[in-house]
């Protein structure tokens, strides 16, 4: 529910998700449900359909998402994410990668933009300094995934999916990626709050 660019978060995510063509939307839910499930509704003003699947904060996010497609999900493949998230990542386009790739799960990566300036050094020498640089060379989870009704097999009770599902599916080769170069922030800080905030009147969501 946090603001960003004059709206809540969560209005932002969802007109994305929107004009990606979703029409069916769970939103799984903990910490302060009432206050989301209030504004959110049906979700009719966002031209989508929601529905809350109920989860505790302790069981990570492997056990949010687990119950969530238990409960609500038909669909052998489908699109999930984080809730922090904001990006402009294309789903139709996504969907049909993992479809055409086979696997059981598929995750948008993009390279890292460091929060940091980067310094070259040569002994005692500073000989280059980039200010926040997009390093190519390492690669980060967006925070959104196509998934295969299966993933089912490898979400725990509790945990968080980065910790358990991804390195088991990684390891069978059943994990894979799809690269986005466009726009993409999570919001866990008020640097990063300030950050989008500042870009997010530039986008097209």
């Amino acid at each position: 529910m946090v603001e960003v660019g004059g709206r809540p978060l969560v209005d932002w995510v969802l007109r994305w998700l929107a004009k990606n063509g979703i029409e069916n939307v769970v939103m799984g839910v903990a910490y302060r449900k009432e206050k989301i499930i209030d504004h959110v509704g049906g979700g009719e003003r966002y031209d989508v359909r929601v529905q809350y699947s109920h989860h505790t904060t302790e069981g990570g996010t492997a056990q949010g998402f687990r119950w969530a497609i238990q409960r609500y999900v038909n669909d052998e493949c489908f699109v999930a994410m984080n809730g922090d998230e904001l990006t402009n990542v294309n789903l139709q386009d996504l969907a049909a990668y993992h479809i055409a790739k086979g696997g059981t799960a598929t995750v948008a990566i993009s390279p890292l933009r460091s929060p940091f300036g980067v310094v070259g050094v040569q002994g005692e020498d500073i000989v280059g300094f980039q200010e926040k640089p997009v390093i190519d060379s390492l690669l980060v989870s967006v925070g959104v995934y196509a998934f295969r009704k299966d993933i089912l097999d490898y979400l725990p009770e509790s945990g968080d999916i980065e910790k358990t599902a991804f390195p088991r599916l990684a390891a069978e080769g059943r994990l894979k990626a799809y690269r986005h170069n466009g726009f993409w922030m999570t919001i866990n800080t008020m640097k990063d709050l300030y950050e989008v905030d500042q870009r997010i009147r530039e986008m097209s969501f």
